[in-house]
């Protein structure tokens, strides 16, 4: 649970005159990156995408922890408004096309700010799936923004030991089976080991978009 490397990654992006920011889904695993970037650098902007689907608990949290760390957080809503995400019989986007839904309310949202920076900081580790277990800690992707992931390879355990050292708030929907919390709709309880399990039950889906290769494809192993 050593940060130094984290505390010299962003020193040397600061050198270089980069322009940073981190997102952050706000659920009990999220606090260690924030207590992490709060021990490191508080003016770091904190981005939340607010889809309007999240649980009540989910935003109690996050106001929550942002007070307690002392962070700067930032919401970002969808550009599209949800009565313009139905089909035909009124039903919401979620209900059949979960990509579109989260391309709408969670990858566009966070593509307007990537201009605005050149290193996007988030929390994404190795043992969460086998998608992300493929991932590098740094890459430069196609929207010429480094996607920097300082918690790649720590263990689900160095997680909770990092939580229960410094007594970190813990999401209050934790202890009624939601091991990995995202929008409402596609988040449910769970009792199996992986936490991911709680997301989009009876899916194939895996991921949100927001760490899929459109908008997170590493251009440096191509050349």
């Amino acid at each position: 649970m050593e940060i130094q490397h984290i505390v010299n990654k962003l020193a040397q992006y600061r050198r270089e005159g980069k322009r940073m920011f981190a997102t952050s889904s706000f659920q009990t695993q999220s606090a260690v990156l924030l207590h992490v970037l709060s021990r490191i650098d508080k003016t770091i902007p904190v981005y939340f995408v607010n889809t309007g689907f999240h649980f009540p608990e989910t935003l109690i949290y996050k106001d929550l922890i942002s007070q307690k760390l002392g962070i700067h957080v930032i919401s970002l809503f969808p550009p599209v408004p949800k009565s313009m995400q139905t089909r035909f019989s009124g039903d919401l986007m979620f209900t059949h096309d979960p990509d579109y839904c989260c391309y709408l309310n969670k990858v566009q949202p966070i593509e307007s700010i990537l201009g605005q920076y050149d290193v996007w900081i988030n929390g994404v580790r190795a043992e969460q799936n086998q998608y992300r277990k493929h991932f590098r800690e740094e890459v430069q992707t196609k929207q010429q923004i480094i996607r920097y992931h300082p918690l790649l390879k720590w263990t689900d355990e160095e997680m909770r030991q990092y939580i229960s050292l410094y007594q970190l708030p813990v999401h209050p929907l934790e202890e009624r089976g939601y091991k990995s919390i995202g929008c409402e709709p596609c988040t449910r309880p769970v009792n199996g080991t992986n936490a991911r399990d709680s997301r989009w039950v009876g899916m194939k889906k895996t991921e949100c978009g927001l760490h899929m290769t459109d908008i997170c494809t590493d251009t440096t192993s191509k050349k």
